[in-house]
């Protein structure tokens, strides 16, 4: 589905990082703003997994879902095709028109883009 972006969407100077199943990863603190997401740490990096994608263990746990982190600066007006969306965690994997693709939250598509 094409779109265009509704707001701006930066991203956070930290390196993306991917994990697979059947990594262990240490699991931190819950996202205040996004609670589907734990901070984990792995052997290349850190960032936020959504805590569905990780098995029952703490602190440590193994991964049971491939993820990427990174996540997709946008800019007002921006079109975007939406790839894949996840309702639950409140972000869609985007591809711009340079073919680069990450994450963005649904606030910044339009209405009834996201969940």
């Amino acid at each position: 589905m094409r779109v265009q972006a509704v707001t701006d969407h930066e991203i956070s100077e930290r390196a993306p990082i991917r994990v697979r199943p059947g990594d262990q990863v240490r699991v931190g603190e819950r996202d205040t703003t996004w609670p589907a997401f734990v901070f984990v740490t792995t052997a290349s990096g850190a960032g936020w997994v959504p805590e569905r994608y990780l098995g029952e263990g703490r602190p440590t746990a193994e991964v049971r879902h491939a993820y990427d982190t990174q996540e997709l600066p946008v800019a007002t007006g921006e079109e975007l095709v939406v790839v894949e969306d996840d309702p639950e965690s409140g972000w869609s994997w985007c591809e711009n028109a340079q073919g680069r693709a990450g994450w963005v939250p649904h606030a910044v598509l339009p209405k009834g883009t996201g969940a």
